[in-house]
């Protein structure tokens, strides 16, 4: 029997709500390029994405708690890959287009330097002549330049509206228009996920408590509402219990208020959604739960000495090497040499030392700094 594959714009179709975007609407690419036989725009802008250096990267950046105080806690790498099944979830049951949903989710953090916040705060300091640092901007300078994958043109040539997207991010306190539904959804999805797995990191290394978090009144309602289905758990067992809980529960209700605002607002297409309020937002009352939650985890993790020692350590790296960087811009990767010369060693220093990992730093601080790093090799391009 022949198999004739279906079609991106037919499958669409049959699939998508009228609010969603669908591929065929896309305003393109910086750089044209000719269609693909079977995988659609948003398709190839994920899989762009997924094999390039930067998000391979992630898996030895910090999320919030460094590699040496244990394995079980989330990297980047990881917290990305669970905003983008969350924000799945949600685009599937809104009828929107998971393909870009998925591509959003897998940029959204593309951007961050190694040592999480603490290492972005760094680079926007060092770099506050320069125009500061953001690591959602520095999610487009990597697809847009830093990235060199083809010989055509530089970055990754991804498609408006995921470099629109991400621009979102960017520009969210002062656009007068609304993003897509689909960048709503990623932007709750990574709310809904850190939130969780923030306070599932903090448990496991011992920075808080059950009894803590149970006084928080997120916790508390997903403790009752596991309690009202089974009974006499242990305290792992709740605790996991729970984790699926939050999930779940905040997922539902973001779910139940997303479709009552399309209902109310009756948005009907891309171009509706823009003009319209936002639409992809938590209820009131679990919005200011999560609140605070967040407030806890500023105070109580965040900003632990354990966790505030090991960034010191790492961040006193990190401006070591970007003050040598600046004075010897040959001591960095010829790319990184080339950029200096058209955009000034400061920045390009900055941009060098938010591609690293966690790891990287130390290497490049032994390398440059101490006897024992004599012997090894300087970086390629490549590393």
């Amino acid at each position: 029997m022949e198999i004739t594959p279906v079609s991106i714009d037919a499958r669409e179709r049959a699939l998508l709500a009228p609010y969603a975007m669908p591929s065929a609407q896309s305003a393109g690419r910086e750089h044209p390029e000719p269609e693909h036989p079977y995988r659609g725009p948003f398709q190839r802008d994920r899989d762009r994405i997924v094999h390039s250096a930067a998000y391979r990267r992630l898996s030895a950046k910090t999320q919030v708690f460094t590699g040496d105080l244990g394995d079980y806690h989330r990297t980047r790498l990881t917290h990305t890959i669970e905003v983008a099944s969350v924000a799945r979830t949600v685009g599937r049951a809104l009828a929107l287009n998971e393909d870009l949903i998925e591509a959003l989710a897998l940029i959204h953090d593309l951007g961050h330097p190694p040592f999480g916040h603490a290492g972005e705060e760094l680079l926007d300091e060092l770099l506050a002549d320069e125009g500061g640092f953001s690591h959602n901007a520095q999610a487009l300078r990597i697809v847009r330049e830093l990235e060199i994958r083809y010989p055509e043109f530089p970055g990754l040539n991804l498609t408006y509206e995921v470099l629109g997207g991400q621009q979102t991010r960017i520009d969210h306190d002062t656009s007068t228009e609304r993003p897509l539904l689909e960048v709503q959804v990623v932007e709750a999805a990574d709310s809904i996920t850190y939130d969780t797995h923030d306070a599932d990191d903090a448990l496991e290394l011992g920075l808080l408590t059950l009894d803590e978090l149970f006084a928080t009144p997120l916790w508390a309602d997903a403790a009752r509402r596991v309690g009202r289905r089974t009974a006499n758990l242990k305290p792992h067992e709740l605790r996991r219990a729970v984790l699926h809980e939050l999930i779940d529960w905040q997922v539902g209700d973001l779910l139940a208020q997303s479709a009552a605002r399309i209902q109310a607002t009756g948005v009907d297409s891309p171009q509706s959604v823009r003009r319209a309020d936002w639409i992809v937002v938590a209820s009131a009352d679990l919005a200011a739960a999560k609140r605070e939650l967040e407030v806890l985890l500023r105070t109580r993790v965040y900003r632990h000495a354990t966790v505030l020692a090991h960034r010191g350590e790492a961040l006193d790296r990190m401006r070591a090497l970007f003050e040598r960087y600046v004075e010897r811009p040959e001591l960095m990767t010829e790319n990184f040499r080339r950029r200096a010369a058209q955009l000034g060693a400061p920045r390009a220093a900055g941009d060098y030392l938010a591609g690293m990992t966690d790891r990287f730093v130390y290497r490049e601080f032994a390398r440059l700094f101490s006897s024992s790093g004599a012997g090894l090799a300087p970086p390629t391009d490549e590393t």
